[in-house]
C-alpha cells in the first residue's frame, strides 16, 4: 500500500475547524471515522473518512480496501434503516481535497435533485444542535 505521510494540509488528517464546520463526528469503524455532514439537504447524508492520508481506492490492499468499502455499506445500511430513503447516492470526488472519503447521500423520491447528481453543499438545510444529536443518534442505533 502507498501509504502518505499526514499532510498538513488536509482537514481530514489535521482534524480542524475545516472539517468540524462542515461535519459532526459519528464514531469510528474498522479502517475509517464516519461524520454527519452538517448541511443536510439529504437527511442523514455523511461522509466516510479513510483513517490514512490516502488517495485513491487503488493505494489500499486488497484487505484494507474492503474494510474500507465494509464500512462504506455499514454506513449506507444505517442511513437506509434510520431514513428509509429511496436511493442512496455514493460519491468519492477528492479534486480538491487528496484524502480518501466517500459521501454516502441519501435521496428522496420528489425531493432535492431526485433522478440527478447530488449537489456537494447546497447550504440550504442546518439543524440545532438538538436536531443533529437526534440523527446521529439515528444513525448509531443501526451501526
Amino acid at each position: 500500500m502507498r501509504m502518505m505521510e499526514k499532510n498538513k494540509d488536509c482537514m481530514y488528517c489535521m482534524e480542524d475547524e475545516r472539517r468540524d464546520n462542515l461535519m459532526i463526528e459519528i464514531g469510528k469503524l474498522s479502517v475509517s471515522t464516519v461524520f454527519l455532514f452538517k448541511e443536510q439537504t439529504y437527511r442523514g447524508r455523511c461522509n466516510v473518512v479513510y483513517k490514512d492520508h490516502v488517495k485513491e481506492l487503488f493505494d489500499l490492499n486488497e484487505q484494507d480496501l474492503a474494510a474500507f468499502m465494509n464500512d462504506v455499506k455499514k454506513v449506507a445500511a444505517a442511513i437506509d434503516k434510520a431514513f428509509q430513503p429511496n436511493k442512496i447516492n455514493y460519491g468519492a470526488y477528492g479534486d480538491t481535497l487528496h484524502h480518501l472519503h466517500m459521501h454516502a447521500v441519501p435521496k428522496y423520491e420528489g425531493k432535492e435533485n431526485w433522478g440527478s447528481t447530488f449537489e456537494m453543499n447546497p447550504g440550504k438545510t442546518y439543524l440545532s444542535d438538538e436536531e443533529y444529536a437526534v440523527v446521529i443518534e439515528k444513525i448509531k442505533a443501526h451501526l
